[in-house]
Formats: C-alpha cells, sequence, structure tokens
C-alpha cells in the first residue's frame, strides 16, 4: 500500500461548533495562553518536560508550532489546534494530534488530544477527536489509530469508546508521567471499523 499525497497545510475541517487547522506561526499567543490556563488540568495526565523546560514559554511555543508543521510538510505527524466556529471568541479550545505515523505496511498513528478544563462534559472533545479520526481515515490516508489512556482517567477512556474504539489491552509502566511508569489502556480502531460505524452496523457504546 503507497503513501497518499499528503493534506496540505492549509488544510481547515469544520464540524459544527468547531475549526480544527494546522498550527500557524501567529498562533503563538492563543497558544500560550491556553497551555498556561490549562496547566493544572493537563499535570496529570502529561509527560513531565526535561528538567528546566516550560512548554508554555514564548520560544517554547514557537518551537513546537515550528517543528509541527515540518513534520506536518513530511506526513509524520499532524497536529490540529481547536478553534471555536466563526463568530465566536476566538481562543484555542483544546488540540489533537495524530503522532509517530508509520507508512507501508502499518499505516497507523497515535492518537493524543485535551480539551480546555472549562468545556468539559459539552461534548466538545467527542467531536474533535472525532473530526480527527475521520481525518486519520480520509485525507491521512491511515488505516490504524492507537490510543493510550491511564485508566483512571475515566473521562478520556468513556470518550474513546464513544467512538468505537477497541480496547486492546494494559500497557503496564507504558509512559512516565509526573515521575511515575504509569500503565495505560490501549484502544485501537482501523478504518474498517470507522467505516461500518459510519454506516450504523457498527459499535455504538
Amino acid at each position: 500500500m503507497s503513501a497518499p499525497a499528503l493534506p496540505s497545510l492549509a488544510t481547515r475541517i469544520t464540524t459544527a461548533r468547531l475549526v480544527l487547522r494546522a498550527p500557524r506561526v501567529d498562533d503563538v499567543g492563543p497558544l500560550r495562553a491556553a497551555l498556561r490556563s490549562n496547566e493544572a488540568h493537563l499535570r496529570p495526565f502529561t509527560p513531565e518536560p526535561p528538567p528546566g523546560t516550560a512548554v508554555s514559554t514564548i520560544t517554547a511555543v514557537s518551537k513546537s508550532i515550528s517543528r509541527q508543521r515540518t513534520e506536518w510538510r513530511t506526513g509524520r505527524a499532524f497536529s490540529l489546534l481547536v478553534w471555536p466556529a466563526a463568530g465566536e471568541p476566538q481562543r484555542v479550545l483544546g488540540r489533537v494530534a495524530l503522532t509517530g505515523i508509520m507508512r507501508g505496511a502499518f499505516h497507523s498513528a497515535y492518537l493524543g488530544y485535551w480539551v480546555d478544563h472549562a468545556l468539559q462534559g459539552q461534548g466538545i472533545g467527542t467531536e474533535l477527536v472525532g473530526a480527527a479520526v475521520a481525518f486519520a481515515f480520509g485525507p491521512a490516508g491511515l488505516h490504524r489509530v492507537q490510543a493510550a489512556i491511564m485508566p483512571r482517567n475515566e473521562r478520556s477512556v468513556r470518550l474513546i469508546k464513544r467512538l468505537g474504539f477497541r480496547h486492546e489491552g494494559l500497557a503496564e509502566r507504558y509512559l512516565q508521567i509526573a515521575g511515575t511508569w504509569e500503565d495505560h489502556a490501549i484502544f485501537a480502531l482501523t478504518r474498517e471499523e470507522w467505516d461500518a460505524t459510519a454506516r450504523g452496523v457498527g459499535p455504538t457504546a
């Protein structure tokens, strides 16, 4: 299976309430503000940066955006910032990314995402992750998407199951989070399963 043509960096995905697009140089300010306001919310589920490194400085955010744009151009990862639909105050509501992309016989990616702490419980996460998965199996040309979630992150587990992801097992001491090697539940979805769900014949729970 050959790799598809890469989606353009100008890709814009719209849903009922959201716009998802690749980060741009002028997004440094809004993204930095979102990271700073969500620091405590994200800390329990995010790998620690190297000692002495702050992820929300202007320099760090600028470098991350530059890296993400390079990864997009080379097809290694697709990161999408999440914004309100047109007409709403323009601020970053979250981010979703397909990383570690491998082609060849695999055509797979890892899924990661976060949603602003003030928007929890409103279905925003399901909306943005669903849009990203549709992008993964559409323009990105992937066959499999995998997510690793700490079992105690019950909200995220419910979200991923709602979208039809299968629980494949438990990876013990999978990632170091806040200085502790944490177990992660592994969930996965293939294009065939996603297509079946879209036709109304797949899992809905």
